[in-house]
């Protein structure tokens, strides 16, 4: 007689256990993006890579600006410092994509960390089916646990877009530091790598 063990422990799954693991996963996402900016030059950690600007200093800004609304002020807990909000109006377009050369590092890190205590101690407050109010979009009553996944999903997709900057800066990589979640290889194997995938670009495409 076998035993359906995903559907018992499905029935066992509590909401504390639902909040606890998009806590994790938020907090991952917060973790993979901060550390891209370790021991880089502040010129590196503001420069832009992209031909529409993006840079490593303006992620962590957006995403900070993103936390404060969705997980404070959509639930009546509003973060009590200015964040750049361009998308609603706020702030200039694109203002909160970059780092002007007097905000330091330290503040706008600091910021980050102060949002995500903030945001934290929300989460904390509420229940996952408590519904928050968006100031824009067609529906703006979403619940904590709706808004949670989007700021799992919002955070590691600027987290990836840091993953590509900070290789083009020096070739860091990986979701950590230690860069364990990356196949091996010596900077040779690598090139090899990357040369055959060149190679095989350019047969698909008819260039050799």
């Amino acid at each position: 007689m076998t035993t359906n063990v995903t559907a018992d422990v499905t029935r066992n799954v509590t909401a504390d256990d639902d909040k606890n693991d998009l806590r994790i996963y938020v907090q991952d996402a917060r973790d993979a993006l901060v550390w891209k900016l370790d021991g880089l030059s502040e010129y590196d950690l503001r420069r832009p890579l992209t031909p529409t600007g993006t840079n490593l200093l303006g992620l962590v800004k957006h995403v900070t600006g993103a936390e404060a609304l969705y997980l404070g002020e959509t639930f009546g807990r509003p973060f009590p410092e200015p964040t750049p909000l361009w998308f609603i109006g706020t702030d200039e377009p694109n203002g909160d994509l970059w780092a002007r050369a007097d905000e330091s590092t330290e503040e706008i890190l600091g910021r980050y960390r102060r949002v995500w205590a903030h945001s934290d101690a929300t989460v904390e407050a509420l229940p996952l089916d408590a519904i928050g109010e968006l100031p824009f979009g067609d529906r703006p009553k979403q619940t904590l646990h709706r808004v949670l996944v989007h700021l799992i999903a919002e955070t590691h997709r600027h987290a990836g877009h840091a993953d590509l900057v900070r290789e083009l800066i020096d070739g860091a990589v990986g979701q950590r530091s230690d860069g364990a979640n990356m196949a091996p290889g010596e900077p040779s194997w690598w090139q090899t790598h990357h040369d055959r995938v060149e190679q095989a670009a350019r047969r698909a495409g008819g260039l050799a």
